[in-house]
C-alpha cells in the first residue's frame, strides 16, 4: 500500500492548512518508528515498511502527481491524505474515487493515477468573509482549530494503519465518517 501526504515543502509552510497531508504522514511514520527520507529522483520524502510506504511529494501541492511512481499497482492500494475546505476543522471523511472537488493537489494526483484512489480528508474549514482560498490554506491555525486538526490528524492517521492492517474500508469510512 502506498499512502501519500499532499503539501507544501519547507519550513514557510509548516503548520498552514495546506499540510494536514504531511503532517498526518509524518504521524504515521512516528507510530511506526519510520524516518522519511529524500529521494530525488521524483522528488519525495518516502519511508518504507515492508509493504506500506509513505510519501511525501517535495512538488509542491499543484504538482502532487509527478512524485506518483510507475509501479503503484492501479489496483486501489493508493492512499492520498489531503486538506478540504468543505469540512469543518477536526472533522475527518474516507471515500473512494471520485472528483478532485476543485483541489489542484488531487487534480495533479489523478492526472497521475486515475481517479480511483482512496482519499482521506481533513477539515480545514473554509476562508472568512474577504480571505482567498489561497490565503486561507496557506496560513496557520488559531489554537482552538490547530486542537481539533491534531485530533483529526490523529484520527486520519489511525483510519490508513486500519486499513493498512487488514480491516475492511467500509468498516473503517462507517468509524472515520461518523
Amino acid at each position: 500500500m502506498t499512502v501519500f501526504g499532499l503539501g507544501n515543502p519547507g519550513a514557510k509552510y509548516k503548520g498552514t492548512r495546506h499540510n494536514a497531508g504531511f503532517e498526518t504522514i509524518e504521524r504515521i511514520a512516528a507510530q511506526k518508528g519510520l524516518k522519511l527520507r529524500k529521494r530525488c529522483f521524483r522528488c519525495y520524502k518516502r519511508a518504507v515498511l515492508d509493504d506500506l510506504s509513505l510519501v511525501e511529494p517535495l512538488t509542491y501541492m499543484n504538482n502532487s502527481g509527478l512524485a506518483v511512481p510507475d509501479n503503484i499497482p492501479s489496483d486501489g492500494c493508493l492512499i492520498v491524505i489531503a486538506d478540504q475546505m468543505d469540512l469543518p476543522p477536526g472533522k475527518i471523511r474516507i471515500k473512494r474515487g471520485g472528483s478532485s472537488a476543485g483541489h489542484n493537489g488531487l487534480k495533479s494526483m489523478i492526472s497521475a493515477y486515475g481517479p480511483d484512489f482512496i482519499r482521506v480528508y481533513i477539515g480545514i474549514g473554509r476562508p472568512s468573509d474577504g480571505m482567498s482560498v489561497v490565503d486561507h490554506v496557506l496560513t496557520r491555525y488559531s489554537a482552538e482549530d490547530r486542537a481539533k486538526v491534531d485530533a483529526a490528524e490523529d484520527k486520519a492517521a489511525e483510519a490508513v494503519l486500519r486499513i493498512y492492517g487488514g480491516e475492511r474500508l467500509e468498516s473503517v469510512m462507517q468509524w472515520a465518517n461518523s
